[in-house]
């Protein structure tokens, strides 16, 4: 089963606070996800592999690490993804970018793909799969399903928020993806929005109703 793992650093606690407050408007809206992005990609690259080397300081010769194994690669889902990617790739500037456009159709509630983009060298990469809110899960699946399909092993999740059926449901269909989120609210509304949650994150960021 997938590990949750909820990340409780009193920055990121303090700035989700400002983000969930409904008199935040778009820019600092924007800037917070960014911080928070930032902060959260700090723990969820902690188990990056590393090898040892070989290299000359000012004072002489000594060992030390960098980096191994596998590239990393960003995918947000659209639109709302796309706010977390420049805060993630501030601690990880060398990642690639995919895109996986979903949107919920309103209707049966159901994601619906409308665009997908990948790097080539996909399968070679660990993936870390970004959108704001785990609601009922069903975008996060669908985006999962779709790089599964294309052969890729290693994927990560992160989430500011989430909720518990959206967990149990990524939980049930995709036990080897581990879930980091900023915060684990109450439930879901009769709309599939997370309660007390911080409304419509796409919304919010572009200033869109």
């Amino acid at each position: 089963m997938s590990k949750i793992i909820e990340l409780d650093h009193p920055l990121i606690k303090h700035k989700l606070t400002i983000i969930r407050d409904k008199n935040t408007g778009p820019k600092e809206f924007r800037e917070l996800v960014t911080e928070i992005s930032t902060l959260m990609a700090y723990e969820v690259t902690r188990n990056m592999p590393l090898e040892e080397v070989e290299i000359e300081t000012p004072m002489g010769r000594t060992k030390a690490h960098v980096i191994s194994g596998k590239k990393v690669g960003l995918i947000p889902i659209l639109r709302a993804g796309l706010g977390m990617v420049d805060g993630m790739l501030n601690l990880i500037p060398a990642a690639k970018v995919g895109h996986i456009g979903l949107y919920r159709d309103p209707e049966t509630l159901k994601p619906v793909e409308y665009y997908c983009k990948l790097p080539e060298d996909i399968q070679e990469r660990e993936l870390i799969v970004l959108d704001p809110m785990l609601a009922t899960g069903g975008s996060a699946i669908a985006a999962i399903d779709v790089l599964k399909a294309r052969g890729v092993k290693g994927i990560k999740l992160v989430n500011l928020i989430a909720a518990p059926e959206g967990i149990k449901a990524m939980q049930e269909t995709h036990p080897d993806v581990d879930i980091y989120v900023a915060a684990i609210d109450e439930k879901l509304n009769d709309h599939a929005y997370i309660v007390p949650g911080l409304g419509d994150a796409g919304d919010r960021l572009f200033g869109t109703k």
